[in-house]
């Protein structure tokens, strides 16, 4: 098998109107198709791997890529927070943007709190990035990420040599 890229990033939200108007308002992502009524058949369940599972869900486009936001209506909620980003499973959705500075401070400006400061890295493989973490209105982990340059010969060999090692 061999993807073509990604086709989407599913988040579970609390509240999906709240999730919508987060995603869309303050983050900027788009409406790729209005808001699903209730998913509800006695397929949904083994399919999804939550028994007696019933959800809603959005799809947001974030360039090329969708973000969907799924709300479980059944079973409820078994955990009032998210899981921390060291547990099993754990994931985040990284955003490209131009400038992060630029983006924090406009989203600070609209009540979004971050974890850190812009975090520059300029050695090792991450070399060029400028990046930060914070949380969407429900605790849910998010990152901005700015890709001031990227050393494609040093991560070619990189790879190169990393691959004879496991070879």
């Amino acid at each position: 098998m061999r993807p073509r890229g990604i086709h989407h990033v599913g988040i579970t939200v609390p509240d999906l109107e709240r999730g919508i108007e987060f995603y869309t308002g303050v983050l900027g992502l788009e409406l790729f198709d209005p808001p699903s009524p209730v998913f509800d058949h006695a397929e949904l369940g083994p399919a999804v791997g939550v028994p007696g599972a019933a959800l809603r869900q959005v799809n947001l486009a974030c360039g090329d890529a969708i973000v969907e936001l799924l709300e479980y209506t059944n079973p409820p909620e078994s955990s009032p927070t998210p899981i921390r980003a060291d547990q099993r499973g754990a994931a985040h959705l990284a955003l490209h943007v131009d400038d992060a500075a630029a983006a924090k401070a406009e989203m600070e400006a609209a009540g979004v709190e971050f974890l850190s400061e812009v975090n520059v890295v300029d050695d090792g493989v991450l070399a060029g990035w400028r990046w930060v973490y914070f949380r969407d209105p429900f605790g849910i982990v998010l990152e901005l990420v700015e890709d001031a340059y990227r050393d494609a010969e040093a991560a070619a060999a990189g790879i190169a040599e990393y691959q004879r090692a496991h070879a």
